[in-house]
């Protein structure tokens, strides 16, 4: 019988008296990273019971908007690939991309 193993992923959020994130940090021990600091976060954590995402959406108050630009189309990327490695749906993910694209053109995202 196999034994099991956990790996931890830790998140540590720094808030100013209003609550508002000042500093975000995250460490995971498999992957090599302790207290790293970002800007910006996106959780989500599917609950099989009632059927939906549960989400943590976090950024710091001196986030840039232009890198809040560039990390949601990054990360609609990186969606766009879990999305066909998941399911193997290659006609939804091209279409995916082909709104990645659309996204970055419109913000001015890609370079000449």
């Amino acid at each position: 019988m196999s034994k099991n193993i956990t790996s931890k992923i830790e998140l540590n959020v720094e808030l100013d008296e209003n609550r508002v994130p000042e500093k975000l940090r995250w460490s995971a021990e498999d992957g090599g990273i302790t207290n790293e600091e970002a800007k910006a976060m996106m959780l989500s954590v599917w609950d099989s019971k009632t059927q939906e995402t549960l989400r943590i959406d976090l950024w710091t108050k001196d986030m840039p908007v232009d890198e809040m630009k560039v990390f949601f189309h990054q990360t609609l990327v990186a969606m766009s690939n879990t999305f066909n490695r998941a399911t193997q749906d290659e006609k939804m993910t091209a279409t995916m991309k082909d709104f990645c694209d659309y996204f970055a053109e419109k913000l001015e995202l890609k370079k000449s």
